[in-house]
């Protein structure tokens, strides 16, 4: 209980009493400042309330603070976004492979991994037709169109992209040009 309260119970003052001092106190507050103010601006020095000042400065971290927070959470929803596309890419132009006997070796970071192919689709990736993604854990096989726009969106998610290979940009001068290669040649 405040002072006021406790002398009320008590007895020892009345309501407008206490009325009267509450009003007594907040003039002679506001008097001070008012007369702090007049000093100043006779003196020519600012007065600065330390309080505003920093309330202030509170609000502008907070601000500062929250467009961060809004910055990042955005960035994750593009984030998730993109990661949407790539999968529903993957999923609807995705090549089936299930009947390969043939093994495929690529690397993927620093590990080679391997998957079967038919003899077709070692083929179509070996002239830059088809592409192999990677896809969540596993990877898919997907065509070159396809490749592109995930490519735009993750280009991380391209693993093997072979160039197309034209006999037309075969160099004039190659010395080896007489020579064929077999078509069972496996490397």
């Amino acid at each position: 209980m405040s002072l006021k309260d406790q002398l009320l119970k008590a007895g020892l003052i009345d309501q407008s009493k206490a009325q009267k001092a509450e009003q007594d106190q907040r003039k002679q507050a506001h008097q001070k400042t008012a007369k702090a103010q007049k000093q100043a601006k006779k003196t020519g020095e600012v007065v600065v309330d330390e309080a505003k000042v920093l309330a202030e400065k509170v609000l502008q971290e907070k601000a500062e603070r929250s467009k961060e927070l809004n910055r990042q959470q955005r960035e994750q929803a593009e984030k998730k976004a993109i990661q949407a596309q790539i999968k529903q890419l993957i999923t609807l132009n995705s090549i089936d492979r299930k009947r390969g006997d043939l093994a495929y070796q690529f690397a993927d970071g620093n590990k080679i991994k391997k998957i079967y192919l038919t003899h077709t689709l070692q083929d179509q990736l070996a002239y830059g037709i088809i592409v192999l993604v990677k896809f969540g854990d596993g990877y898919e096989l997907v065509p070159r169109q396809i490749a592109e726009k995930i490519a735009q969106r993750d280009a991380t998610c391209i693993l093997v992209q072979n160039a197309g290979s034209n006999e037309t940009t075969a160099v004039e001068d190659d010395p080896y040009a007489d020579f064929k290669i077999p078509d069972d040649l496996m490397w």
